[in-house]
């Protein structure tokens, strides 16, 4: 198991040494459009965040008796991020309420009386300044308990939004965003950013803009970069969805009179969203302002007993719940890739 630099393919490797792993929970009701996600169970997606919280940090459930699957049944990538803080524990996992409509059970729960979004079809309904104000604020304040922060995120339709939130700002990433299917619902996905976006015109500021497309996850993590980047080093453990960060903090350094310190900023994930032949996280990244620090992890399940396993490597679930950044971290702390399979399995097995 290796770790590759994005933009060369070199290797790079995170710093050793202990880090915190923070999770960003949202919800967006964007993911009860039918067809949009299959990041969860059906008819209940909006427990998606919760379960995934409640798995990494206690390895069990309380909300609900089974963890978030995709139809196929491929598992929840926060089986990975679980598995690796089994073989090289993080120094705290804490959990960031952004809008969850069920609360997790038995976690580190930081709230900041965010509530969950509305769909971005008929505008989400989002007070972006504040929520931004909000993540600096929590940047600001933050307690570092080891060497860094890797910040992931569970956001269920979160790529929909992300891909939204960056065309509002106009960038050009139409067709760059990743997704948790395999074969991506280019349909659905398509009409809903156009609906959204149908809502937003030349006139608005880029807060009113975001207000209406975007999520409280996206907005309040560009927040907290933009104020814990001055003071330590920040891993955004993710695909899409953190690039998405990354362009929205970019886009506001003129309104905040702030910029994010980027020698201090890593985008870590997949080589699963790294080697997507249906989206483009090179591209995204190259609209910023900078060159950014971003790497992958190139983590096979070839070697599998469990064959849902498998999927991954095929192109399903790919990313979330913080797995791209957690498995940096692994490889920084000398983990190989048989240990995190045997590790992912040992948990699976528990649970049957």
């Amino acid at each position: 198991m290796k770790t590759y630099n994005i933009f060369t393919d070199k290797e790079q490797k995170l710093p050793q040494g202990k880090a915190d792993f923070l999770l960003a929970g949202s919800v967006t009701k964007t993911c009860e459009i039918e067809g949009i996600t299959q990041a969860g169970i059906p008819g209940k997606i909006a427990y998606t965040p919760t379960l995934d919280a409640e798995f990494i940090t206690t390895e069990k459930l309380f909300s609900m008796p089974e963890i978030a699957e995709t139809p196929s049944g491929v598992p929840t990538p926060a089986l990975i991020t679980r598995a690796i803080h089994n073989l090289t524990p993080f120094t705290t996992v804490e959990i960031l309420d952004l809008g969850l409509e069920i609360k997790p059970q038995q976690t580190h729960l930081h709230s900041f009386g965010i509530q969950p979004s509305q769909s971005i079809t008929e505008g989400a309904g989002i007070d972006a300044k504040e929520i931004v104000r909000k993540g600096m604020e929590f940047g600001r304040n933050y307690e570092l308990k080891g060497s860094y922060v890797i910040l992931g995120e569970s956001t269920p339709s979160g790529t929909t939004t992300a891909a939204a939130t960056a065309l509002a700002l106009g960038y050009d990433c139409a067709d760059d965003f990743s997704s948790s299917f395999l074969n991506v619902p280019d349909d659905i996905k398509s009409q809903t950013i156009a609906k959204a976006l149908s809502l937003v015109d030349d006139s608005m500021n880029r807060f009113e803009k975001l207000s209406l497309v975007s999520d409280n996850m996206i907005l309040f993590c560009a927040g907290f970069l933009l104020e814990a980047s001055r003071r330590f080093e920040v891993v955004l453990a993710g695909g899409t969805q953190m690039a998405a960060v990354l362009l929205v903090a970019d886009a506001l350094r003129e309104d905040m009179l702030m910029r994010i310190k980027s020698d201090n900023v890593t985008l870590a994930t997949t080589k699963w969203v790294a080697k997507d032949p249906n989206s483009d996280l090179k591209h995204i990244l190259q609209q910023l302002s900078y060159t950014p620090n971003a790497l992958y992890t190139e983590l096979s399940f070839a070697s599998a007993e469990i064959p849902v396993l498998k999927m991954y490597d095929e192109g399903e679930a790919k990313e979330g719940v913080g797995a791209g950044g957690a498995l940096a971290y692994g490889v920084a702390n000398g983990l190989e890739n048989d240990e995190v399979v045997e590790a992912v399995e040992l948990i699976m097995y528990g649970m049957m």
